[in-house]
């Protein structure tokens, strides 16, 4: 089953808090940045989600 962008998104939130808010941590910096750019444009990664799907599918 793949997963959904919500489930995508749950991911990143988890894996950023492995990293007590950790300002000065590169890791935990990305994570952040990624899960705060995707959570604001859920749209355009539910897109982005969708046609990666089909892609799979495809074989493209």
């Amino acid at each position: 089953m793949t997963p959904t962008p919500e489930q995508i998104l749950a991911k990143l939130y988890e894996l950023r808090k492995e990293y007590d808010d950790d300002k000065e941590d590169l890791h935990y910096l990305s994570l952040h940045h990624a899960f705060l750019f995707i959570s604001y444009n859920m749209d355009g990664f539910r897109k982005y989600v969708d046609n990666a799907k089909q892609a799979e599918t495809s074989g493209a």
